[in-house]
């Protein structure tokens, strides 16, 4: 068992401050590294020490894993935090941290290798119970064969990459006439995205909604789960919004997913924090769509409902301690969401709007947290993700956890660039969203960029009403205030008479 003393976060912005603070709470050196670019960062400033990696672009910065190691042999490290982006999922990263003699604060490089493909993935997962969409799960380049398959499986169909993610390399299909294109764009989209153009067809089910499952393992065989987060609303196949328990899992289910989900880390023999991710369908079923083997942008909301401080567990792993807690020990407290405030405009089909923060005010009170690395008159850098932040609320029940959110929401200021905070109240007033009715198509089904243009015609109508009322009310105050002062100073004048 080894002690961890110093750890390098070989990350940036508000993931590597997220990290570096519950190491500061167990006593923990931390060493940030950094670009060009993020010189002057909140995690650079907040660290004990910080190494320059590079030029702002990643591949000259962020992702020098070679560097990263050496700088960490040379500052006495014990341990590596990859966060989550960059080298979080590089299975060769993993191994040569280990080689090196440090402790890597992730799984080992074969469970990274094997969820990190898809078909690897499906068939690791084959002979442990997990639910399968129907389909093949294996790579296939015979376009008439994978046509064929396309009927027998039935239309729509899903055309994936394999080693794919971020909906790179997918295209549905509806009809049979479109296959042969579909399938070639795929292997393109693919090939260009990943070096990798293998595909595999399975059944699309439609109307889905994404619910994942947060995992901890430790090195001593004990798996458990943190129950499900719902991550259905996304654009680009991204999420935006993401909470935690779902609307719509009975316990049932909820159980069920859960065992689910222990059994894929065990059918890799997983080891530390991580996420599988199921497609949920109209009718109740699930099935595994992938892992995430790291921690998750969203992980504060399976915190904030269970209690558990999923870093400070990842620490204690490494070092080898087995895990504080078990499956039965958990349970579900209130209710929790969060939503990315991401620098881009949802007016413009959520395009990237980078910039300065002329204005940064963050939201406060009960039950309010925010994840981010900027603060005010900072830049938002072009070269990486343009999340300024992750806003999230916990409450005694979803419907106050929405409330709650709304009041946040109006409270956060941010002026300089536009952000997705417009959108993300759209979604937490909308009636699909509040019943708990939506799907991944959420954006496609009830979002047009001019609902939130008449949304503002109609505050700045309630504003200016607002506005009158107080100028009226104002004067009126200011006249009984005259009225008063005059009735007051005869009556002064009365009494040193």
């Amino acid at each position: 068992m080894k002690s961890i003393s110093k750890l390098l976060v070989a990350n940036r912005g508000e993931i590597a401050l997220r990290v570096m603070r519950t190491a500061k709470e167990m006593g923990i050196k931390t060493v940030a590294v950094y670009s060009e670019a993020d010189r002057n960062a909140l995690h650079v400033r907040y660290a004990d020490e910080a190494v320059l990696l590079g030029p702002p672009p990643s591949n000259q910065s962020y992702l020098l894993a070679d560097k990263i190691i050496e700088e960490s042999l040379r500052l006495g490290v014990d341990a590596i935090h990859p966060g989550y982006g960059f080298l979080s999922e590089n299975a060769e990263f993993s191994r040569k941290v280990r080689e090196a003699g440090i402790l890597f604060l992730g799984p080992k490089p074969d469970a990274i290798s094997t969820m990190g493909d898809k078909l690897m993935a499906k068939q690791a997962v084959k002979s442990y119970d997990v639910p399968l969409v129907p389909g093949l799960d294996e790579a296939i380049e015979d376009v008439p064969a994978a046509k064929k398959l396309a009927e027998e499986i039935g239309y729509p169909v899903l055309i994936k990459a394999a080693a794919g993610g971020g909906g790179k390399g997918m295209r549905i299909v509806h009809d049979t006439k479109d296959f042969e294109e579909q399938m070639q764009l795929a292997v393109s989209e693919a090939t260009s995205a990943f070096g990798d153009g293998s595909v595999f067809v399975e059944k699309y089910v439609d109307s889905p909604r994404h619910i994942e499952i947060q995992l901890i393992a430790d090195q001593h065989g004990n798996v458990v789960h943190l129950f499900e987060r719902e991550c259905s609303v996304q654009r680009r196949h991204q999420k935006v919004v993401e909470e935690a328990p779902s609307a719509v899992l009975t316990p049932e289910t909820r159980k069920a997913m859960g065992e689910a989900a222990v059994n894929v880390a065990k059918a890799c023999n997983y080891e530390g924090a991580g996420t599988v991710e199921f497609i949920y369908d109209a009718s109740g079923a699930f099935y595994f769509l992938e892992m995430n083997t790291r921690l998750q942008v969203e992980h504060p909301v399976s915190e904030l409902i269970t209690g558990v401080d999923l870093v400070r567990e990842q620490i204690r792993i490494a070092e080898g301690h087995e895990l504080s807690f078990k499956q039965e020990d958990l349970q579900i407290h209130g209710h929790s969401i969060e939503v990315r405030v991401y620098a881009e405009d949802p007016r413009e089909n959520f395009v990237p709007d980078i910039g300065n923060l002329k204005v940064y005010q963050r939201p406060q009170g009960p039950g309010i947290r925010v994840d981010d690395g900027l603060e005010e008159g900072m830049d938002v850098p072009i070269y990486y993700d343009p999340m300024i932040a992750k806003l999230i609320v916990h409450a005694g029940d979803r419907e106050q956890a929405m409330d709650r959110m709304i009041r946040a929401i109006d409270e956060y200021r941010i002026a300089g660039v536009k952000t997705t905070l417009p959108f993300c109240r759209f979604t937490l007033e909308h009636e699909a969203f509040r019943s708990g009715n939506f799907d991944t198509h959420f954006v496609q089904k009830h979002y047009e960029p001019q609902m939130l243009d008449r949304r503002d015609e109609s505050g700045e109508k309630v504003a200016a009403l607002l506005g009158a009322w107080l100028l009226q009310n104002q004067k009126e105050s200011t006249s009984q205030s005259t009225a008063q002062s005059s009735v007051g100073n005869a009556w002064k004048r009365n009494r040193t008479m």
